[in-house]
């Protein structure tokens, strides 16, 4: 198998970075603002999700009108900015993740991150883990339609590395995330994030702790078995 044929695709929040508390405080303030009471099944059915399917979600479950383009901007922004914010101020790196990087590139993978969250999440996670020259291409939620279950965002992280979704491993801490990833063709291994489960991410290919139990040879058994 050629190095151009070997993909990693990570998702960011849950995965990269335990962003679980801060997600949590920041919809919360955002619903909050609007009377709307933010329940644990609510806000554990948006991880993997984009924002406008959040929030129309959010208010629909809180019986209110669907919102205007416009208002779902509004509180979108709202909801980002205190994300943000506490995300600079006390950043929650998962353990291995650039010694992980490192060995996957020098395994001979292209690495991606695909993931439902805004471009400047993005950037200040990337930023902040120190890992800009380890990562070849990246997908944001403004980029794609359809958020997770559906594979957009990973068929087109592999498209950017240009590499075959059949050469493709996912790393995913959602179960949406495992969905997508299987609907796109690709491999999953799902890593057991705050607020997660193993029973959530079963039906991944394998299931970890912490990325300090995964090396390039996990990868490379997951594609030799796809």
């Amino acid at each position: 198998m050629e190095a151009r044929d070997r993909g990693a695709i990570f998702d960011l929040d849950g995965t990269l970075i335990d962003t679980y508390q801060a997600h949590h405080a920041a919809w919360h303030s955002a619903c909050a603002a609007h009377g709307i009471d933010l329940t644990p099944e609510m806000f554990a059915w948006s991880f993997g999700r984009t924002n406008p399917s959040i929030i129309r979600r959010f208010w629909a479950d809180a019986g209110r009108p669907d919102p205007t383009d416009e208002e779902i901007d509004a509180v979108a922004e709202e909801k980002e900015t205190d994300f943000r914010t506490e995300l600079a101020r006390d950043f929650p790196a998962m353990p291995g993740v650039p010694e992980l990087l490192r060995e996957l590139r020098n395994g001979g993978f292209r690495i991606a991150i695909g993931t439902s969250a805004p471009r400047g999440n993005l950037e200040l996670a990337v930023g902040l883990l120190g890992i800009e020259h380890l990562v070849d291409a990246s997908v944001c939620g403004g980029e794609v339609t359809h958020g997770k279950p559906d594979p957009e965002v990973f068929v087109l992280a592999a498209g950017r590395i240009g590499v075959p979704t059949s050469r493709c491993v996912v790393v995913e801490d959602a179960g949406a995330g495992i969905d997508a990833a299987r609907a796109g063709g690709m491999a999953a291994v799902g890593i057991v994030s705050t607020g997660r489960t193993h029973a959530e991410l079963d039906h991944a290919d394998l299931v970890v702790d912490r990325f300090d139990s995964l090396g390039v040879d996990d990868f490379l058994r997951l594609l030799k078995r796809s």
